[in-house]
């Protein structure tokens, strides 16, 4: 594995949630990444977040990690979740609602249940 590999795999085997962004989750550096940290932090879901702009090899690496050729990628318990339209979309439809419930994930049922009454 690259140096970039095995700090992925680090750091997602270390927190139960990761979100690879630009940015961090108090100052975001793009629109997707603010999108999904945002999603995160109202649900009061405790993540690590990791700014991709912050390192070059990194940037490229968790591309290549996942396979999937945008940032922010989410992770939960080690598994690869998606980009900000998936993230979208299962907030949206109250799958990550279930996958964080199934994982053990403390988050706020109100504050995502909030989330889909102002988006209908």
């Amino acid at each position: 594995m690259t140096d970039a590999a095995t700090q992925i795999k680090e750091t997602i085997t270390a927190n139960d949630v990761v979100l690879f962004m630009k940015g961090t989750k108090s100052m975001p550096q793009c629109g997707f990444s603010s999108r999904v940290a945002g999603v995160l932090n109202y649900m009061e879901v405790e993540f690590a977040d990791v700014n991709v702009l912050a390192d070059e090899e990194l940037r490229q690496g968790i591309k290549d990690f996942s396979d999937w050729p945008t940032v922010p990628q989410l992770y939960v318990k080690g598994e690869f979740v998606g980009g900000c339209d998936i993230i979208t979309e299962m907030t949206m439809s109250g799958e990550l609602d279930a996958l964080f419930t199934e994982h053990g994930v403390k988050f706020d049922k109100d504050a995502a249940e909030k989330i889909r009454e102002a988006n209908v």
